[in-house]
């Protein structure tokens, strides 16, 4: 088999599903970066199978004071990832070594 249909096998590949992991998008109305992070987000929600919740950070006044400005704030499993943008690159990475952890025996 030539080595570009070898790769280009790879490439299709189905990503892993990771119905596992909870993102977790702490947002505000109004927000450009939370529309932004939300659509990247769903996007491989599609792919990856993981749950997506939005909490809007305004009817909480702990909240406010927790997160004020920084918004968007994601957490994975509760743990913090992102604040105020959503870098694809390092989403790409998280998603890809969750799914090598989860695969492992």
């Amino acid at each position: 088999m030539p080595f570009s249909s070898l790769f280009s096998w790879w490439r299709r590949r189905p990503a892993a599903k990771l119905s596992h992991l909870r993102f977790l998008v702490y947002t505000r109305r109004g927000c450009h970066l939370c529309d932004d992070a939300w659509q990247l987000l769903n996007e491989e929600r599609q792919r990856r199978g993981f749950i997506l919740e939005a909490v809007d950070v305004d009817t909480d006044p702990a909240l406010v004071a927790l997160y004020g400005k920084e918004v968007p704030v994601v957490t994975v499993d509760g743990q913090v990832r992102f604040r105020g943008v959503v870098n694809r690159v390092l989403l790409a990475r998280l998603l890809r070594a969750e799914a090598e952890r989860s695969q492992s025996p």
